[in-house]
């Protein structure tokens, strides 16, 4: 260890942090970005965008000074944050990682209001939230863009996969070392499969170069595969290129799915890191469709606009069309090169999730041994995963009353721990501190989330019964637990006046008096579930049919 080093890191941090306070936590997607600044991963960018180049790139996917850049790199701010600089006058902004240490220091220039709704058009193509990257920039990300010359004070800290986690430097002396003139990079946010290594092994034929197997391990779509897992996979299916034909190194990159911009930012990143040449595959980066079974992206429009700009950015594309298995001859082949006699099997990334979603086996002729031995870790028989049934409704509708009948029937029906959530005893345990303004709302439905998230990835049950008032909280929870097991919404959809007729807690009647404000349902709205696993009205079912309506969900499921 440098001792002499980390002395002068800590030295720093206590007198930066005397000397000027004002200091930000930096997101997932804050810190992806950085460590990609700090590395010269995002090269020629050196910090985070201001306004003239962002405007640039937005609308033309240039920098101020006229370089190609497709997607914007800016680091936000929430209004209180902004006031709060205002206040206190700072000029220094402090980055911080989750566990507080010091990453850098910016010297703030600029601080501005963009127009996300342009943004999310121009870089993303919509601005339905339908879309991940749209959905992320209109509900996550904050109102205000700071930017400023940084000053790294260190490298964001790694405990997992080191040997193989290499900065552009890193790599570069590597292949240079090893005397690779080309190299061909593949993109994967996915585990790879027979057709990846078929599709990989003859780009880099094609080309005759090195392969990087170059895997996204920061933030990616919402219900992905874990990277854990995923680099474990890609680890086990090693052995299948020929021996010196394949090096795998991490990329901590926060994905946008942004289809075509953010396939050209990936060519001109992995021109960073060495590389010569580029895979573009259909849809890449894309996220699929939208609720209406629309796709996003064309399917080859990526290729499109990466060859388009290839020259420029100094990076050649090598293209490839859908691989597909083809069950007479027992192997891999583009699509468009099959015999149209002949049977074509395939299996999409949608298709794939739901089936270890669903505990299924995957068929041999898609997948290697060791990499379902890889998934199946995570992802066992329904029977064994975790799950979360989310109760929301009015007060009074009947949530906790079924969901003590429930959690005592499962205990006696099945073998997972299981952990009820109650709203009132959260309230007292959890969440003393908080109010019921919107904001205190808001936090306390999603700090019963990141509890339940914990359990259920931990294949265990939770409970939650809480009013949960806001559908924006509810998708926020189901979006979290979601990657990490099942989330059931239970809907109890007693009517208002139901439920101020019961007023078991005698709380109608305060509100009726004018003794207690903002009340759910009568001075403070409630937002009725879109799209609910269970809707259970109990003016219509007693208490025990109620738990067998949700039983049977769940033996329907497969879930026991």
């Amino acid at each position: 260890m440098d001792y002499k080093r980390t002395l002068t890191t800590i030295l720093f941090t206590f007198i930066t942090s005397v000397c000027f306070g004002a200091s930000i936590t930096l997101t997932e997607r804050q810190l992806c970005d950085l460590e990609l600044l700090l590395n010269k991963g995002f090269a020629p960018l050196e910090g985070f965008m201001g306004s003239n180049d962002y405007n640039g790139v937005v609308s033309e996917m240039r920098l101020a000074d006229g370089t190609v850049w497709p997607m914007p790199i800016i680091l936000d701010i929430n209004a209180k944050t902004k006031q709060g600089l205002e206040n206190a006058g700072d000029t220094q902004l402090i980055l911080r990682d989750q566990e507080g240490t010091i990453l850098a220091t910016m010297e703030i220039s600029e601080v501005w209001s963009p127009d996300k709704n342009l943004e999310a058009q121009n870089v993303y193509g919509t601005t339905s939230r339908d879309h991940p990257g749209v959905n992320y920039l209109l509900s996550k990300t904050g109102d205000y863009y700071v930017a400023g010359p940084l000053t790294k004070v260190a490298d964001p800290k790694h405990y997992d996969f080191i040997k193989i986690r290499r900065t552009p430097d890193e790599i570069k002396a590597y292949f240079n070392d090893m005397g690779y003139d080309k190299v061909v990079a593949f993109q994967t946010r996915n585990p790879m499969h027979r057709a990846h290594v078929e599709l990989t092994m003859r780009a880099a034929n094609q080309v005759g170069a090195h392969l990087l197997l170059h895997p996204a391990v920061g933030l990616t779509k919402p219900g992905d595969v874990d990277y854990f897992t995923r680099v474990k996979c890609y680890q086990s299916l090693l052995p299948y290129y020929p021996e010196g034909s394949v090096t795998l190194s991490l990329l901590p990159i926060a994905m946008r799915m942004a289809g075509p911009r953010e396939a050209l930012w990936h060519a001109i990143i992995r021109k960073n890191y060495g590389c010569t040449h580029f895979i573009v595959g259909r849809d890449h980066a894309g996220p699929g469709k939208d609720s209406k079974g629309v796709d996003f992206y064309d399917p080859y429009a990526a290729q499109e606009l990466v060859n388009t700009y290839s020259g420029e950015v100094g990076i050649e594309m090598v293209p490839f069309k859908e691989m597909v298995y083809v069950k007479e001859d027992d192997n891999y082949q583009p699509i468009d090169e099959v015999d149209p006699s002949k049977t074509v099997l395939n299996i999409s990334g949608t298709q794939l999730r739901k089936i270890l979603r669903e505990g299924s086996d995957i068929p041999s002729w898609f997948t290697y041994p060791e990499v379902m031995t890889e998934l199946k870790k995570v992802f066992p028989a329904r029977n064994q995963q975790g799950f979360t049934l989310f109760f929301t409704g009015l007060s009074g509708a009947g949530k906790s009353t079924i969901a003590n009948s429930l959690a005592v029937k499962l205990m006696e029906m099945q073998d997972r721990p299981i952990t009820l959530l109650d709203g009132d005893i959260i309230r007292t345990n959890l969440s003393s501190e908080l109010g019921f303004s919107k904001e205190h709302r808001a936090l306390n439905v999603r700090r019963v989330g990141f509890v339940a998230n914990e359990i259920t990835k931990n294949h265990g049950a939770a409970i939650c019964v809480l009013i949960a008032p806001y559908e924006k909280d509810r998708l926020s929870n189901r979006d979290l637990i979601s990657a990490n097991g099942n989330y059931i919404e239970v809907y109890i959809s007693t009517s208002l006046e139901e439920c101020e007729s019961r007023d078991p807690k005698g709380l109608y009647s305060l509100v009726r008096q004018g003794k207690l404000k903002e009340f759910t349902g009568i001075d403070d709205p409630f937002e009725q579930p879109v799209n609910p696993e269970i809707e259970i009205d109990t003016a219509l079912y007693s208490v025990s049919d109620a738990v067998d309506i949700i039983l049977n969900y769940l033996i329907l499921g497969g879930y026991f």
